[in-house]
């Protein structure tokens, strides 16, 4: 409660509305995470609207590759998911670096996915960014830990989203029942847990992969 809140995408006309409906405490820059510049740009701006940075959820992500076996995917298809979910990651990462750093205490959420744990088929490139995204959440977590910044990641399942809505009913039935919580995930499922891991409860855990799936996999 009371935290400062800054939302960046590409979308401006949703990130300003969601910044709006989020309340006074929210605001929004936007940011391209496939534009290095952008990236920098942005997470400076972000930092001087909230006079300073204790955390950054890296969320952002694209697939462009559902339903579709892994030799009918185009090579530049494949270089767009790894600039966005691998290298907008990791950049955006540097980028906060010096103003978590300052902060004492920072903290990285980065959103894996739990696709990448159990091999879901037909989302190849996504996996591979996910699974990426995994390791240099441990790597990162050494790396920041001298610092005291503290880097985790959670692996969300099949979540009710706007991005979920092209994927077939079939694929949600199968995540369904097998959950050990057999009901739908919600976004309140991810953003408690990423809550969690930005607060100072979370001081001494870092370099860990969450899956918050209902017991689909367990790690």
């Amino acid at each position: 409660a009371g935290a400062k809140v800054v939302v960046s995408d590409v979308l401006h006309e949703r990130g300003h509305a969601l910044a709006q409906a989020l309340g006074a405490n929210a605001s929004y820059v936007p940011m391209d995470l496939s534009d290095a510049a952008s990236i920098r740009a942005g997470v400076d701006a972000a930092a001087a609207a909230m006079g300073g940075l204790d955390g950054l959820i890296n969320n952002a992500a694209i697939t462009n590759s559902g339903g579709r076996n892994m030799d009918q995917l185009e090579a530049d298809m494949w270089d767009r998911v790894m600039d966005v979910n691998v290298r907008g990651t990791w950049q955006a990462t540097v980028a906060a670096t010096p103003h978590l750093a300052a902060s004492g205490s920072g903290r990285v959420v980065n959103l894996a996915s739990d696709t990448a744990l159990w091999g879901a088929p037909r989302l190849m490139a996504y996996i591979a960014s996910k699974g990426a995204v995994i390791a240099m959440t441990r790597g990162m977590a050494r790396e920041l830990g001298p610092q005291g910044i503290t880097v985790n990641a959670i692996a969300p399942g099949l979540t009710l989203v706007e991005a979920t809505e092209y994927v077939p009913e079939e694929r949600h039935d199968y995540y369904l029942k097998g959950r050990a919580v057999p009901r739908a995930q919600v976004p309140e499922d991810v953003t408690a847990a990423a809550l969690f891991l930005m607060t100072r409860a979370s001081g001494f855990i870092t370099g860990q992969l969450l899956p918050v799936n209902g017991g689909f996999v367990m790690n």
